[in-house]
């Protein structure tokens, strides 16, 4: 009886062992998966030196100085996307200065043209020359602190139409060192903006507190939906660009916008680390008006859906806000929008 004893103590250690073993494993298991699921994102932002309703130069400074501490705070790398055109709406010198931030706080820049338009209007020789004039003060402040201009954001996302328009400003761009910054996220961010603004014009603070609760409940949805589009589309997550604009929103709501990269387990990465992805070698295989982003654009090259049944469009309201502040400029208050909140 004692042997048998024995041998069933050692056999109920050899399954507790085993059982351990298991568990452990799970563990370590689940934990690989759960750094898989850990993805990345390059944060870009448009319209540098900024994008305001009311245009203003302390609202500009203001909404660079806290776009950039929050970055900093935060440790999110980032890409500017500058129209030059900017530079003259108010005062040239500190406008060139809001430039130099970005670079002093060791962010990068690249061109979104000189005037923001579509190569739909410009056609490709007129395009080509609105990117050419979008380059001298930009170029001039890279090469001083020994860097290229090397990366360019097309306006609306519109690559040019037909194909031999495209081609052609594909083959200008490649043979001046530009690389294309594809878009993989994004979230309309534009479209509270301009509301947004408006609302700190008139001092509206009810109004102004809901748009950003409608924003930042949107962009964690959108987002989310891109990590699902993703996966649909390729099977896994990849390195997404995420495309955002220089406005007093996102300034006011940079702490919260990192909190729900983090929620969605994304981290910020430079934008070359996150065009590493192999993913971003098959190029951009789309030719038409509409400015659509890449998942869009490969989806339809590959002849496979996306999940459009849970895609949201903005909320109405915010859609039609930003049509009434858009048209109908001549209602808005004289004063600037405070700086402060």
């Amino acid at each position: 009886m004692r042997a048998t004893g024995r041998t069933v103590l050692r056999d109920a250690r050899r399954w507790a062992m085993a059982l351990i073993a298991l568990v452990f494993c799970g563990v370590l298991a689940s934990g690989a998966v759960a750094r898989a699921e850990e993805g990345r994102v390059a944060l870009t932002f448009d319209d540098l030196p900024g994008l305001s309703l009311v245009p203003d130069q302390p609202y500009l400074n203001y909404l660079n100085d806290m776009l950039l501490r929050g970055l900093k705070r935060h440790h999110m790398p980032a890409t500017g996307f500058v129209n030059e055109s900017k530079l003259d709406m108010i005062d040239r010198p500190q406008q060139i200065a809001n430039l130099q931030k970005w670079l002093d706080a060791g962010f990068d820049l690249g061109n979104h043209t000189f005037s923001h338009d579509s190569p739909d209007e410009l056609g490709a020789a007129g395009y080509i020359a609105d990117i050419a004039r979008g380059e001298p003060v930009t170029r001039g402040l890279l090469a001083a602190r020994h860097r290229s201009l090397s990366w360019f954001r097309h306006p609306y996302l519109e690559t040019g139409f037909p194909e031999a328009v495209k081609l052609e400003i594909n083959r200008w761009l490649e043979a001046h060192g530009y690389r294309v910054a594809p878009v993989t996220i994004d979230a309309d961010d534009w479209e509270f903006a301009e509301p947004y603004d408006d609302a700190l014009s008139r001092h509206d603070e009810a109004r102004r507190l809901r748009i950003r609760r409608q924003y930042l409940a949107y962009t964690e949805r959108t987002i989310a939906w891109y990590q699902s589009a993703s996966t649909a589309l390729f099977g896994r997550q990849i390195a997404y660009v995420m495309l955002l604009h220089a406005t007093r929103l996102n300034a006011d709501c940079i702490d919260d916008l990192a909190d729900i990269l983090k929620r969605r387990h994304l981290k910020p990465v430079r934008l070359d680390q996150a065009m590493a992805d192999p993913v971003y070698r098959l190029g951009d295989p789309y030719v038409g008006h509409d400015g659509v982003a890449w998942l869009e654009r490969w989806s339809e090259a590959r002849h496979r859906d996306l999940p459009w049944a849970s895609w949201q469009d903005p909320p109405k309201d915010i859609v039609e806000e930003y049509d009434r502040t858009n048209n109908d400029r001549r209602d808005l208050p004289a004063k600037a929008p405070p700086v402060g909140r």
